[in-house]
Formats: structure tokens, sequence, C-alpha cells
């Protein structure tokens, strides 16, 4: 059974920092391109950063030069890094294969708040 689990997140003020982290089983992790999305109140789930088996990267431009995702194989863990927090980033925030598999559930996410 596959599972993913979110973790990290949290209130920060605008302009802080926090890190995500999320571990993946039940799936060969290595092999997978890894991705954070985030759903905010009222809006579509979207991908803000990803990372393929490889290691590259691609972010959307709204988090482009704030954030960054990062994997460790051994650990079945991929990481997001977010500096410069702005109100705007305030969402719940998952992560997934990219692109998703039907088969693989969506874990529960964590809260991003972003306020002062």
């Amino acid at each position: 059974q596959v599972q993913l689990v979110e973790s990290g997140g949290g209130l920060v003020q605008p302009g802080g920092s926090l890190r995500l982290f999320c571990a993946a089983s039940g799936i060969i992790f290595r092999f997978n391109g890894m991705g954070w999305y985030r759903q905010a109140p009222g809006k579509e789930r979207e991908l803000v950063a990803r990372i393929t088996s490889g290691g590259s990267t691609i972010y959307a431009d709204s988090v482009k030069g704030r954030f960054t995702i990062s994997r460790d194989n051994a650990k079945s863990t991929v990481y997001l890094q977010m500096n410069s927090l702005k109100p705007e980033d305030t969402a719940v925030y998952y992560c997934n294969t990219v692109p998703t598999i039907p088969a693989i559930s969506w874990g529960q996410g964590t809260q991003v708040t972003v306020s002062s």
C-alpha cells in the first residue's frame, strides 16, 4: 500500500522560512519523479515544484528563487525548503508523484499559514 505522509507546516510570519518533509512508502521511490503541490482555499490544487528521478528541478514562476525541492532516495523522502514566504503561499501542501498515478491516493497534506 502506497503511503505519502507530509509534515513540517505551521504558522510563519511573512519573510520567514519553513521546511516541509514527505515520507513515501510502498513505491519504488527512486524511479519516480516527485513534486510538491498546494491548494489554497477556493482554488485548485497546483504543482509548485518538481524533481525528476535524476534530480533535475522545475519550479512554478510564483515560487522560483524562494523554494527549493530536494530528495533523499535512501530515505524515500522529498523536501521543500521555503524561504521569503508570502501570505499568498498560504495553502495545504501535498507531495505526490509527477505525473500523478491514479492508484496513489493523496496524503492529508500539511498546512502552511503565512500571516503577521
